[in-house]
This record gives C-alpha cells, sequence and structure tokens, in this order.
C-alpha cells in the first residue's frame, strides 16, 4: 500500500521544502487538491523538492477546462517532474459548476468519460504527428498544428485517475482511465460491494485486470494524539452524510434516514448541532482513530486488499515525521506486511 501527502495550499517556496520533509518522512507522493488554489502550481512549485515523490492532482476540476487545456498542463507537469505526475481529475457537483463557475452541467459522465478519450487522442496526435481526430457527443477536436504540438516526455503521458462515489462513475473510470479517487466519505462495505465491482465491469470492457489499475482512498483520521481530532472528524463525516449526493454509502449501512435529518437541520442553520446526531459507531464508519502506530494497523486491517494508495493530509505527516512509531508502522504498511 502507498501512503500519500495531500493538501490545498497556494503555491510557495516554502512548498519545495514540504515536499524534501515528505520524501525523508516515507510518503510515497504529494497530491493537491483544488479548493482554494490552483492544484496545478502547487505540483509545480512543490516538484523541485524531490526526485523520488509522485506528484499529483487529487483532484482538478475537470468540467472548468477543456480536454486540449488538459492535456497541455499534463504533458507539462509530465515533464517537469521527469515522469512522475499523476493527473487526478473529479466533476465537482452541479450547483459549483453552473453558480460558482458559470458553465454547463450536461450529462456528467458522458462528458467525463470523453474528456479522458480526447485528452488522450491530443496525446496521441503529439506523439505520431497525425491529425487529431476525436469526434465525441460532447466534444469534437480536428485541428492541431505543429506550433501547438509539444514533445512528449520520455516516460510517455501520465496516468489519470478520476474521482467517483456512484458506479456509474466507478464503472466509467475502470474502462477508460489508470486509476480510481474514492471520496473520503466512504466505508470499506461501499468500496467492496459497489465501487470494486463497478471497477471491475469497467476493467472487463477495456480488457484490463485488476492489476492494471489504482484505487486510492483519501483518508479520515482522528490522531488520538491530538485533543481535538475526533471532533473534528465527527464535524466532517456529519457534513459529507448531510449531502444528498453521498446517501448511497449510508444506505449500504442502513442509515440513509440520517441525510434528510442533517440536510434539515443544515437548512436550519444549525451547523453548531450536526455533530452531535453522529454516534461513536457512525463515526468508526468512515474514520479511523489512534495514534501513529495504531493508524498505521488501522488502514491495514480495513483497508488492506482493497485499495492501493492512502493519502493522509500533509499537517499529520509533518507532525511525525520524526516519530519512530509512525516511521516504523508507515513503512510496514507500504511494504505491504
Amino acid at each position: 500500500m502507498k501512503l500519500n501527502a495531500t493538501a490545498s495550499v497556494a503555491p510557495s517556496a516554502e512548498l519545495a521544502e514540504t515536499a524534501a520533509r515528505l520524501d525523508h518522512a516515507g510518503a510515497d507522493g504529494f497530491h493537491f487538491a483544488e479548493l482554494m488554489h490552483d492544484p496545478f502550481l502547487g505540483v509545480a512549485t512543490a516538484a523541485p523538492g524531490s526526485s523520488r515523490l509522485t506528484y499529483g492532482t487529487s483532484i482538478a476540476l475537470a468540467f472548468t477546462r477543456s480536454p486540449t487545456t488538459l492535456a497541455h498542463i499534463a504533458n507539462d507537469l509530465q515533464v517537469l517532474t521527469g515522469g512522475r505526475f499523476v493527473l487526478g481529475l473529479g466533476t465537482q457537483i452541479k450547483p459549483h459548476i453552473e453558480r460558482r463557475f458559470g458553465l454547463t452541467w450536461d450529462r456528467p459522465v458522458q462528458r467525463f468519460r470523453e474528456t479522458v478519450l480526447a485528452m488522450r487522442a491530443v496525446w496521441k496526435a503529439w506523439e505520431s504527428g497525425e491529425p487529431l481526430k476525436f469526434q465525441g457527443e460532447i466534444f469534437n477536436l480536428s485541428l492541431m498544428t505543429p506550433a501547438f504540438s509539444p514533445p512528449l516526455p520520455a516516460q510517455g503521458p501520465p496516468p489519470v485517475y478520476l474521482a467517483a462515489v456512484g458506479p456509474q462513475m466507478a464503472e466509467m473510470a475502470g474502462e477508460v482511465a489508470d486509476g480510481l479517487f474514492v471520496h473520503a466519505f466512504t466505508t470499506a462495505d461501499y468500496v467492496r460491494n459497489v465501487l470494486l465491482p463497478a471497477v471491475e465491469r469497467g476493467l472487463a470492457k477495456s480488457g484490463r485486470s485488476r492489476a492494471d489499475f489504482q484505487v486510492c482512498l483519501p483518508a479520515f483520521i482522528a490522531d488520538t494524539t491530538m485533543p481535538d481530532a475526533s471532533a473534528q472528524a465527527r464535524n466532517s463525516v456529519a457534513f459529507y452524510a448531510s449531502t444528498p449526493n453521498y446517501r448511497g454509502v449510508l444506505e449500504q449501512h442502513g442509515l440513509e434516514d440520517l441525510q434528510p435529518r442533517l440536510r434539515r437541520m443544515t437548512v436550519e442553520g444549525a451547523w453548531d448541532r450536526i455533530a452531535d446526531e453522529i454516534s461513536d459507531e457512525v463515526l468508526d464508519l468512515f474514520c479511523i482513530s489512534g495514534d501513529p502506530a495504531g493508524l498505521c494497523a488501522g488502514f491495514a486491517k480495513r483497508w488492506g486488499g482493497l485499495v492501493d494508495q492512502v493519502s493522509l493530509p500533509v499537517d499529520y505527516w509533518l507532525r511525525h515525521e520524526n516519530n519512530p512509531d509512525w516511521k516504523a508502522g508507515s513503512a510496514k504498511l507500504i511494504e505491504g506486511s
């Protein structure tokens, strides 16, 4: 199992130093999420800090960028990192695409699928010199002149991982992508019973096996060496549990009534009380708690054999970078023991 660090921070010169510290702490990768800051700039500023780490976006928004734009950005970062870049893409939800970005939300599964296929068609045109030709239901690309065709790095285009919450997106990711980002608001049963079977169906369509595909989890954790960790985790679980998009995860455990109840509370403005609705048993479904050694054991027990990569917040890595229990436990987990 690979262990990555994830962040959503403003690009700065300090990110290269952070990457060097993560390398020293034993992390496998350094990934950037698109929240308040551009994740591609984060990768670019962090990359000089380590020649070993994998760098990636987990995730960048696909529907706010054209396939050709994504192809250019990903190619440049693949070159910059020496072939150690992972392009992680997600869709965001309809209100944000329409009301925050002023763009169109239409046939999201098909749009996401074509984004990947059109991007690969651009890379193929650059590599072969043949005319660009991609015709889909949403995207039609037919113009790529030499002036706009950069050379591909020796390692080829970067792998593409897609974020998915439901089975339709997961199946599509298995068909056209190289990996899947599971949402943090998930459980082992949901991954095992819903997402992985969907991925397998997609892989079968593309003639590949599970060994050709990475499943990645950005994990909810409660570091018990921090006094407010459990309360913060409980708040996060309550927030996501109130969202209709994630009700399917709750249904897997017979908790579907929790979502509309929490939703009503958020509409009423009772944000300070929603965490009280999350019992210890529900929190444990979504969050692994413990000290550094206990967290590693928890990941191995719950997620071993289900996911290939786990991402933890950067501040957790830096807080424990010299902790011998964390170093020993994480090394053992990475080795698959």
